[in-house]
């Protein structure tokens, strides 16, 4: 491709965000925290309110079966979009709740006293803390599997780790913090000869790559609305069906029942068993529309674009004196995100430098504390790239991140 071509490129997706335009001067590059919404997901959301407003499943009337053919075809949208079944796909708030509903609902189910639960050390810590959790509750023991220094696990690593005695391996595909991908079908080839369900993470993934459930063979998958263009307060979970119609409800209420006693009762078939109350139709609707934006454009384009970003990001820090990149040094072995230090400056006077220059990146520990207490370290910066983001964006921010050191009184 041309500079004309991806210059051109660049601005056809530039102007389906309405924020760009209200901010012409911003330099976005906090994708891995939210993505911003193309004008497509605001009109999706806005509209199911003004034309298809009523609560889905509660009424006979047309307003109502509306509703609940929108959000139902919101769901087969998921479906497909993982290449997995309908009743296989779960509306949940985000990534979060579906890994504290599998922590839950399975963890109460398959874990005993001296079962084992293994997570990664790169894990976000909505995928560690609900294990902890569950092995307290549970009294099953809590086992973590470190990365390398480079940031990496390998599948001969798990293959080392997970014993008879293990139960589930909570893993993330892409780490928010590394960028390093995992070999999530080899990990649950791993698991499943040795009799362990698997438990992916796909916050970091679903959004940026193809992610096909079936040929991983994962037995769940989490992802967020918010971290593929879509709204904020929806998200998904994939659950093997079997698995899911063996796991007790992890909520009650309106919808998740069919039948209720003074006694006790019986409940929905899944998936709705897990979604308790008013679902978030509208939040789905939304999602649906980012899901068919990014379908449009093609998988192909976006993982192009965003190598490409990337790679170049890392070749740009790694020339400059004072900057070191977090885990590989490899441009390749990143997906998406670039985390890097610099020399002598905490990693939010970094930011707040950056953010002078209009450039929005994250500091802190990115939730994921234990994996930077493991890398030595406490807290970084992070420059996250969606396919919207431009070669202009990152060379911005090297040539901002080349000055901070000077502009906080050291000379090199």
């Amino acid at each position: 491709m041309t500079t004309e071509e991806r210059k051109a490129e660049d601005a056809r997706f530039r102007q389906e965000y309405p924020l760009f335009a209200q901010y012409p001067e911003l330099i976005y590059l906090d994708n891995a925290a939210t993505t911003q919404k193309p004008s497509c997901v605001i009109q999706a959301e806005s509209a199911f309110y003004e034309k298809y407003n009523a609560n889905p499943f509660r009424g006979v009337y047309e307003l109502a079966e509306f509703a609940t053919e929108h959000y139902e075809e919101a769901r087969a949208e998921v479906a497909k979009l993982l290449h997995a079944n309908a009743d296989e796909i779960v509306f949940t708030r985000n990534a979060s709740e579906s890994l504290n509903l599998i922590a839950y609902s399975l963890g109460n189910l398959v874990l005993r006293p001296g079962d084992e639960v293994l997570v990664s050390i790169m894990e976000h810590h909505s995928n560690l803390l609900v294990w902890q959790q569950a092995a307290k509750r549970t009294g099953a023991t809590l086992r973590y599997l470190d990365c390398t220094q480079d940031g990496k696990i390998t599948a001969e690593m798990v293959e080392a780790a997970i014993t008879d005695k293990t139960k589930i391996f909570a893993v993330t595909q892409i780490s928010n913090v590394l960028g390093w991908k995992n070999d999530i079908k080899s990990f649950a080839e791993i698991c499943h000869r040795k009799g362990c369900l698997i438990v992916a993470d796909g916050a970091q993934s679903v959004p940026h790559i193809e992610v096909d459930v079936k040929a991983l063979d994962v037995d769940f998958l989490a992802f967020s609305g918010h971290k593929m263009m879509g709204p904020m307060g929806i998200g998904a979970l994939y659950g093997k069906k079997e698995l899911l119609e063996s796991m007790p409800p992890f909520l009650f209420g309106g919808e998740m029942i069919d039948t209720v006693t003074r006694e006790g009762a019986v409940y929905a078939p899944v998936p709705h068993k897990f979604e308790a109350g008013t679902v978030n139709a509208a939040g789905a609707v939304g999602l649906m529309a980012a899901i068919r934006y990014l379908k449009e454009i093609g998988f192909d384009t976006i993982e192009r674009r965003e190598a490409e970003l990337t790679q170049y990001a890392v070749k740009r820090l790694l020339a400059i004196p004072g900057v070191h990149i977090l885990g590989s040094q490899d441009p390749s072995e990143h997906h998406s995100i670039v985390t890097f230090l610099v020399d002598n400056v905490h990693p939010h006077d970094v930011a707040s430098i950056l953010d002078m220059d209009h450039i929005a990146v994250r500091a802190g520990h990115h939730c994921a504390q234990p994996l930077l207490q493991h890398l030595n370290t406490s807290a970084t910066t992070r420059a996250s790239f969606a396919f919207y983001n431009t070669m202009e964006e990152v060379d911005a921010l090297a040539e901002s991140l080349a000055q901070v050191r000077r502009r906080m009184g050291y000379v090199d």
